[in-house]
């Protein structure tokens, strides 16, 4: 009697576990490849949106598009999906419950957004009549006025100007002056400055300054 009732016992438990098994749906069964493109849709003229980021509300995890606008994660069935970047509207989509395949693509189109900010200035005080009470009770000592003339004086400013260098803008504006220079005469003789009374101008101008004459000191020392 004890036996039987053991073998019913393992029957049970066997079928038990044997119709959680069937009831149960394999592991991975609602896992999705999702990939896709996004681009800019404000217009006719498509491009990429790069840097797109994309993510799965609620579940902590994202991604985000390359430079030319591609992305793949792996997302569940009935997952919403959010895609934000800069400049752009948010979009959200929820991925169908009905799909058969275990890849789903999609090409999400971002609308651009802009935003005004109000104009901010900053002042170091909180109006013009602090500043102007702050001005005028500014003690400026003998020693800062001499200072300050000899920083502004005309020899200590082309002093300066001989021997800071030139920062990234002015190099900048330099090329593309020469590179103006050669393609406005391209494909002809640029003209002589020996006919050019501007040049002749600045010449006789730095002869009348003694300009020449400090050079020529110069090499001789």
């Amino acid at each position: 009697m004890k036996n039987l009732l053991s073998i019913c016992c393992l029957l049970l438990l066997w079928s038990t576990t044997l119709s959680a098994q069937v009831d149960t749906p394999p592991k991975g069964e609602n896992l999705i490849q999702f990939s896709g493109m996004v681009l800019d849709g404000s217009n006719e003229q498509l491009y990429p949106v790069p840097f797109t980021n994309i993510y799965i509300k609620n579940k902590g995890r994202g991604t985000y598009s390359d430079f030319k606008g591609f992305f793949s994660i792996v997302v569940e069935k009935g997952d919403s999906v959010g895609f934000s970047a800069v400049g752009y509207s948010n979009v959200e989509i929820v991925i169908p419950d009905t799909l058969t395949d275990a890849r789903y693509s999609l090409v999400q189109l971002m609308t651009q957004d802009t935003i005004t900010l109000p104009t901010t200035v900053v002042f170091p005080w909180p109006s013009k009549e602090h500043f102007k009470l702050e001005f005028l009770a500014m003690d400026v000592t003998k020693e800062m006025q001499e200072r300050a003339i000899e920083n502004l004086a005309k020899d200590a400013l082309e002093r300066g100007r001989d021997v800071v260098a030139l920062d990234g803008n002015e190099h900048a504006d330099y090329y593309l002056r020469q590179q103006s220079r050669q393609y406005y005469y391209i494909g002809q003789t640029p003209p002589m400055n020996i006919f050019n009374p501007i040049a002749w101008k600045k010449f006789f101008d730095s002869w009348k300054k003694g300009d020449f004459k400090k050079k020529k000191d110069k090499e001789d020392d």
